[in-house]
C-alpha cells in the first residue's frame, strides 16, 4: 500500500496539498502559462476537470477536493490523460480561498452538488455561505463566472437568495439540461448518478461586475 506521501509525490504536479504550497499562487509559474484560470470547489472523482481541460486547452483548471482520496482519484486520471492544464489542490477551499488565491485572478469558479448538510442544526458547515460569497468576489476578476449546481431545491433557494443580496453579481440564464451522448458526457460523476436516479438538478449562473 502507498503511504499519502509517497502517492502524493507520485503525482505530482496533478496532485499536491496545501502543506506542499506556499501562498499566494503566481498563476504563470504554477502552470507554466498566462491561460485563464477556473476553479473546481469540491472537484470529487474530477469529471469536470477531465472533460473541461480536454475541451478547453486555453484554460487553465485547478479543482480543490479535501477528500484527499479523491483528490488522487482525479489527479490519476489527468495523468494518465496528459493533461498539463489541470491539477488537483488538496485541502479546504476556505483556506485555499484566503491564503492562496491572489485576488482578481479567476476567471471562473464552478461549484457542483456541495455537500447539502441535511440537519439543521449543520447548514453552518455548508461551504456555500455569505462569507464564500466574498471571497468569490474577491478571487473573481471582473467580468468572471459564478456556477453552481445542486439537485437540493432547498439548498439552491439558500444559495440563489444569498446571490441575490450581493449587488456585485448579476444573475445570467443558467445553462439547459443537455442530453448526454455518452456516460461520460455530463458535468459531475454526482450528477450522471443524480439524473439517471430522475432528480431535477437546479443550476444557477452569476457574473461579477466589481
Amino acid at each position: 500500500m502507498m503511504t499519502r506521501s509517497k502517492s502524493t509525490r507520485d503525482l505530482k504536479p496533478y496532485f499536491q496539498t496545501l502543506e506542499d504550497l506556499e501562498g499566494p499562487f503566481d498563476w504563470t509559474a504554477f502552470f507554466g502559462n498566462d491561460h485563464p484560470v477556473v476553479l473546481d470547489v469540491g472537484a470529487g472523482r474530477g469529471l469536470f476537470l477531465f472533460n473541461s481541460s480536454g475541451a478547453s486547452p486555453d484554460k487553465n483548471f485547478l479543482g480543490m477536493e479535501i477528500d484527499y482520496r479523491e483528490g488522487r482519484r482525479a489527479a490519476t486520471r489527468l495523468l494518465k490523460a496528459d493533461r498539463p492544464n489541470a491539477r488537483v489542490l488538496g485541502g479546504d477551499a476556505r483556506i485555499a480561498f484566503d491564503k492562496f488565491i491572489p485576488e482578481s485572478s479567476i476567471s471562473e469558479v464552478h461549484v457542483y452538488f456541495p455537500d447539502p448538510w441535511w440537519k439543521k442544526r449543520h447548514h453552518k458547515r455548508r461551504i456555500f455561505t455569505d462569507v464564500f460569497v466574498e471571497r468569490i468576489t474577491r478571487a473573481l476578476k471582473n467580468g468572471g463566472e459564478l456556477h453552481f449546481w445542486t439537485d437540493v431545491e432547498e439548498y439552491f433557494e439558500r444559495v440563489t437568495a444569498l446571490m441575490d443580496h450581493a449587488p456585485q453579481f448579476t444573475k445570467r440564464e443558467a445553462p439547459e439540461e443537455k442530453l448526454p451522448e455518452h456516460d461520460m458526457d455530463f458535468q459531475t460523476s454526482f450528477e450522471r448518478k443524480k439524473r439517471k436516479e430522475g432528480w431535477i438538478i437546479h443550476r444557477g449562473l452569476w457574473v461579477l461586475s466589481k
